[in-house]
């Protein structure tokens, strides 16, 4: 890995106190001759004059430091992902699946990146196409899942799923998540998903409260091409890692496909990713 000359920070909003946090880490930057770049809510915790819109932080940038929670490491990935910049995403929230690193782990963990000494951990995105009669009306990647869901009316919608041209089913269900691996422990879990490793080069099928109770979670291979038709009235949703999306019509199709960006995590040496599990799910041991 280069050496670290300029690092990126990305911070969630109305957090108390990170206003201690960001500022301890500037100065702590600063003493080793480390320059930042922050994004708005990084600049009012520290202080800082100049910020960049999450976008526009990375060019320049050789680390991004996230400081939030997963919702924040979602957004953060989507200004990241395709530049192989690698990020320390430090759990401020409550769960915290993905930014995985302690609060008391960030010097640390830092120390050991500006040494050189990191462990990273490679996450494939997933792309999707919202399609309208022949147009391509909308392009996102998701690094969690891609969700199609009822709006506020309590009605079922119907969508028929189809993996590589060939017909799963005629969903008749609340939605569908399709996650990637590091979304299987997202929305896909609470919905009945399983938990996927992240090595797996696979996707999810979820439904949401289906019709047909025998309609469990299908897992198909990440070389695969999922594609959705909606069949429901207006009030059907887009939603990409809980975070972007828009308005469904009937007829639309979402075409799904794995994506050739990937997130690079830094991961510290001693956590694997059956102790994020135990930890974060409370599973017991001996």
């Amino acid at each position: 890995m280069q050496r670290i000359a300029t690092v990126g920070i990305i911070s969630k909003p109305n957090i108390q106190r990170a206003v201690d946090i960001v500022s301890g880490l500037l100065a702590w930057l600063e003493a080793r001759s480390v320059r930042y770049r922050c994004d708005e809510q990084t600049a009012l915790y520290g202080g800082v004059t100049q910020w960049y819109k999450r976008e526009e932080l990375t060019p320049g940038t050789d680390l991004v430091i996230v400081l939030g929670g997963d919702g924040t490491l979602l957004s953060a990935a989507r200004a990241v992902a395709g530049t192989d910049i690698p990020i320390l995403a430090v759990n401020l929230g409550r769960l915290g699946f993905l930014t995985s690193i302690a609060l008391e782990d960030l010097y640390p963990e830092l120390e050991r990146a500006l040494a050189g000494e990191i462990h990273i951990g490679r996450r494939r995105m997933l792309d999707c196409d919202l399609v309208r009669g022949e147009q391509v009306i909308g392009s996102y990647s998701a690094l969690n899942d891609v969700v199609i869901n009822k709006g506020m009316i309590a009605r079922m919608i119907d969508l028929d799923t189809y993996v590589d041209n060939h017909l799963v089913t005629a969903y008749k269900a609340d939605g569908l998540i399709i996650s990637t691996p590091t979304g299987s422990t997202a929305y896909s879990l609470s919905a009945g998903g399983p938990i996927i490793y992240p090595t797996v080069s696979a996707f999810c099928l979820t439904p949401i409260c289906p019709h047909t109770l025998t309609n469990r979670p299908v897992i198909v291979s990440d070389s695969s091409i999922i594609e959705i038709m909606n069949h429901g009235d207006e009030g059907t949703f887009l939603t990409v890692d809980g975070q972007v999306g828009e308005p469904m019509s009937k007829g639309d199709r979402v075409i799904c496909r794995s994506s050739s960006k990937i997130i690079s995590l830094i991961r510290p040496p001693q956590l694997l990713f059956f102790d994020v599990l135990r930890k974060k799910l409370k599973w017991g041991e001996r």
